[in-house]
């Protein structure tokens, strides 16, 4: 940009030079030297503190690792790599049979259970008669204490019994729950709108919840930002909220218009986590740059093929000195044409 600014002036020398016939000599050209060193100084000092620019820009993205929640075999891959899919498509099956037949073997012990209940209830009711009639023949002094002890336990003892069946039921329940679940995770879907890149996945192959050995890497459509990384001199110049705008290198000539979404609190340099290394001078040997997130709000944004993380510079337009801003913006077009010059890019 700066070197930009420095041809734009000697070209206007030049042509007030030529056009006015000014003759070249020991007064004229120093003027224009020293006039051209204060005005670009100034231009310079002006336009990087109030409307930074930063040529190390990029489009980063959010990648999720597929991992299912069973192990299986794959039998099927519907889908094809770094292609679009909807939220909810299938991106691949593993074979349901197992699963199935886990459900199908609970719910029979399930139904089981529930019958061995009901004839615990029906000998519940037959005890409990017996025990009744048993206490009544005691109460008008013609039973035996023995005899109601007897049936009395027996009541007990099958009442204990139906608690514990009923807590078997309430495990069995608990256990078609979780295989229905399992039944349900054969299927995998994408979880937003995007494409799977490197797809390698292939029917017959094993799947497992291992976290560390995803299946395939899903690329999310709605969760690309745009960070420019500035320089820190402008540090309490930008704020959220500002215009900016944002070349591609892959665009050409095209100037996106945008606003600073965010101003992100922390650079990476001086991160510490706790570890047997102590501190040293290397990580300030270079000083870091301000991570700013900018918006894309032009709506030209979407006729165009936007490869995630591509790269490009972006510039932001504060507030003060808005009037130098002009230069800031005739400086970003210019270098966005230089994108053609891609060979001597």
């Amino acid at each position: 940009m700066d070197l930009l600014l420095i041809l734009t002036y000697t070209a206007i020398c030049v042509g007030i030079f030529k056009i006015f016939k000014i003759p070249l000599n020991k007064w004229t050209v120093p003027t224009a030297v020293l006039g051209g060193i204060f005005i670009i100084g100034a231009l310079i000092v002006l336009m990087n503190y109030n409307h930074p620019y930063s040529e190390l820009a990029r489009n980063y993205y959010v990648s999720t690792p597929i991992v299912p929640l069973v192990k299986g075999r794959v039998s099927e891959v519907p889908i094809q790599p770094n292609q679009k899919v909807k939220k909810g498509d299938v991106l691949f099956r593993i074979e349901a049979e197992p699963f199935e037949q886990k459900v199908a073997s609970l719910t029979a012990r399930l139904a089981s259970s529930r019958d061995f209940l009901r004839a615990l209830d029906a000998r519940l009711r037959s005890a409990s008669l017996d025990r009744d009639r048993a206490l009544e023949l005691v109460r008008r002094g013609i039973g035996k204490q023995r005899d109601l002890d007897v049936t009395q336990a027996n009541v007990d003892d099958i009442v204990a019994q139906m608690d514990q069946q009923k807590a078997s039921l309430n495990d069995l329940s608990a256990q078609i729950d979780i295989a229905k679940y399992d039944l349900e995770q054969t299927v995998v879907y994408a979880p937003t709108d995007g494409h799977v890149v490197q797809l390698a996945l292939r029917p017959g192959m094993i799947a497992g919840p291992f976290l560390f050995r995803p299946v395939m890497t899903f690329i999310h459509d709605d969760a690309n930002s745009y960070v420019g990384w500035f320089w820190q001199n402008s540090m309490q110049r930008l704020a959220v909220g500002d215009e900016a705008e944002v070349v591609l290198d892959g665009i050409p000539g095209k100037i996106f218009k945008g606003k600073v979404l965010s101003v992100i609190p922390a650079m990476a340099p001086g991160n510490i986590q706790a570890n047997a290394n102590l501190i040293d001078q290397s990580s300030a040997q270079i000083p870091g740059r301000l991570p700013i997130v900018i918006e894309i709000t032009d709506p030209e944004w979407a006729k165009y093929q936007v490869i995630a993380g591509s790269s490009g510079q972006a510039a932001i337009y504060t507030e003060h000195f808005h009037h130098v801003a002009i230069m800031r913006k005739i400086l970003l077009r210019m270098g966005s044409w230089l994108n053609y010059l891609f060979p001597f890019h």
